[in-house]
């Protein structure tokens, strides 16, 4: 008997590949179902709309970023390590979630009704991370910091500038490494001299 549930996943994970391909707009339900090796009717009764499929994918992709940051968290052992590592893991992670950051970006599918609850679940929780680990440094006597919210703010805010030049440079893993490293300087040690 076939798992409904392991079906699903199997159409996503296909669909996850077509949508990054194509794009959302170009991708069809007649190029999903014949990659999953199904007939269209069958992909509609598991999914309702080519909107449905696209907004499992997205979830799904949100649901591996999540995970992979929250595995980089845990694997640090002070605050220091877990911001650095927060901010490693998020740049690398996204990259690859090219779903994940169209929907979030693209104002070409702000008419999709969950886009703009997925955008604002993900700011808010990426903000409450990055202030979880703050505030946790400041109460170690590892950050100074007078204002944790206002300063996971400021963090997420930069992390988001430089993801549209990541995905644009040809050899966007060199150099974001280097700006990753001078971000976290920046952060951990300001531009004051002492």
């Amino acid at each position: 008997m076939i798992d409904k549930d392991e079906v699903k996943d199997s159409i996503i994970g296909v669909a996850r590949q077509i949508f990054c391909k194509f794009g959302f707009r170009k991708t069809t339900m007649d190029e999903i179902a014949q990659a999953v090796r199904k007939g269209k009717s069958s992909i509609y009764y598991y999914f309702s709309s080519k909107e449905d499929i696209f907004q499992a994918v997205v979830e799904k992709e949100a649901a591996l970023l999540n995970s992979a940051l929250m595995k980089a968290i845990s694997e640090a052992d002070d605050p220091r390590e877990k911001l650095k590592s927060y901010v490693l893991v998020r740049m690398r992670t996204i990259s690859e979630l090219a779903n994940f950051y169209n929907a979030i970006k693209s104002e070409y599918l702000s008419h999709l009704e969950f886009i703009d609850q997925i955008r604002m679940k993900y700011d808010k929780n990426e903000i409450q991370v990055v202030e979880d680990i703050l505030r946790k440094g400041v109460e170690n006597n590892e950050f100074c910091i007078e204002d944790t919210s206002l300063a996971a703010i400021a963090i997420v805010t930069a992390l988001k500038g430089m993801e549209i030049p990541m995905f644009w440079e040809k050899d966007a893993e060199e150099g974001i490494e280097q700006r990753l490293d001078s971000l976290i300087n920046f952060l951990f040690y300001g531009i004051i001299k002492r």
